[in-house]
């Protein structure tokens, strides 16, 4: 243990420095996500940065798609003792006022992609239920959630071209979330599952002009969800939040897990339903943030202050080798219409949405 600049503040939470988390389990993580897209949809970017105090190691990624093809940037060094240094290789983040205003910087790289951004809260901040999830006696999901929605001002280079955002027209979400999940290589703990694998899950946070929402379900493979939450927000000045029951109705493209329609369902206590339909328009692959890389997966090592870089032309990706991805979509709630994702992992059977085996396709 040692002191650090965390330790300066009046937040302590444990009898430790900042250094040290409360569990010992190996799979603590704390991770930035971030999203963006331009006013037609076109141009989509993600951001995620993560420390794993157990593993000694911290990396970060951005990734941006332009014409069809996504460019991905990412680094990853040893954690060290300061968990308040937010900068991996070229990617930081810097909150500049908590919970209303974060700084995004990617500097000058091999790889052609530069950013300055600033995220400008539109709405408030959502605290998801708490994800609690065992496999047998093993508890592999125990973590705390923060959405939150906002407009993107700065500039992004790609290859010289660049791109000037405006937080009145870029809109996008952030989420913050920290606990136990699985992170890094994987963890053989004991007996092997009884089950085979099985994940059902959806998480969709929405920008319209006059209103935010946040969708998520986590099912089991019978249907029965061990996770659910539903916000209905009006955006800053007057930011009011409403929470809602949730529901979908889901349309896979044939001879994939991905969707071609999804018709969700946010109803509120009092009031009437809201009923969102969504028309994807391309799948952003999570693995270019590192979600299931096999090299540059979250926690994993890949060396001393390591730099790197890669490029997917989204036309020739294959989709079940791809389960997860966020379809950025065009949404319409009624007369209005807004943006933003519908993120989907579908592995395993699934009976409401009749998938039987751990990888059939849709027909």
């Amino acid at each position: 243990m040692a002191i650090t600049p965390a330790d300066d503040f009046l937040i302590h939470q444990t009898p430790y420095t900042f250094d040290r988390v409360a569990t010992s389990d190996r799979n603590f993580y704390d991770r930035y996500f971030f999203n963006g897209y331009s006013p037609d949809g076109a141009v989509y970017f993600g951001v995620a940065m993560g420390q794993y105090p157990n593993l000694g190691i911290t990396d970060a990624a951005f990734s941006i798609v332009v014409d069809g093809r996504q460019r991905v940037v990412r680094a990853s060094k040893r954690l060290g003792p300061d968990r308040m240094a937010s900068a991996v290789g070229p990617i930081s983040v810097e909150v500049v006022r908590p919970l209303h205003e974060l700084r995004v910087r990617v500097e000058p790289n091999a790889y052609g992609i530069e950013a300055d951004l600033r995220f400008i809260a539109r709405s408030l901040p959502v605290e998801e239920p708490h994800f609690f999830r065992m496999a047998g006696n093993v508890p592999v999901m125990d973590y705390t959630r923060m959405t939150q929605h906002g407009g993107w001002s700065g500039t992004i280079r790609v290859d010289g071209r660049e791109f000037a955002l405006e937080a009145a027209r870029w809109w996008g979400s952030r989420d913050h979330s920290w606990g136990i999940r699985t992170v890094g290589v994987r963890d053989p703990r004991g007996a092997p599952p009884q089950q085979p694998p099985q994940f059902f899950w959806n998480w969709a946070p929405l920008n319209f002009p006059d209103l935010c929402t946040l969708y998520t379900v986590s099912e089991h493979g019978d249907g029965t969800r061990w996770h659910q939450s539903g916000v209905i927000l009006t955006p800053y000045p007057d930011a009011t939040m409403t929470e809602a029951a949730v529901d979908y109705r889901l349309k896979f493209k044939s001879g994939t897990r991905w969707l071609e329609s999804a018709v969700i369902t946010l109803a509120p206590e009092h009031g009437e339903p809201l009923e969102i339909t969504f028309e994807p328009l391309y799948a952003f692959l999570m693995k270019g943030l590192g979600y299931g890389d096999p090299k540059w997966g979250h926690g994993m090592w890949v060396g001393e202050d390591a730099v790197d870089g890669t490029e997917y032309v989204l036309s020739d990706e294959q989709p079940l080798q791809n389960l997860h991805v966020q379809q950025v979509s065009r949404v319409r709630a009624g007369s209005r219409e807004g943006l933003g994702v519908f993120e989907i992992i579908v592995f395993g059977p699934h009976a409401p949405t009749g998938f039987k085996e751990m990888l059939d396709p849709a027909p």
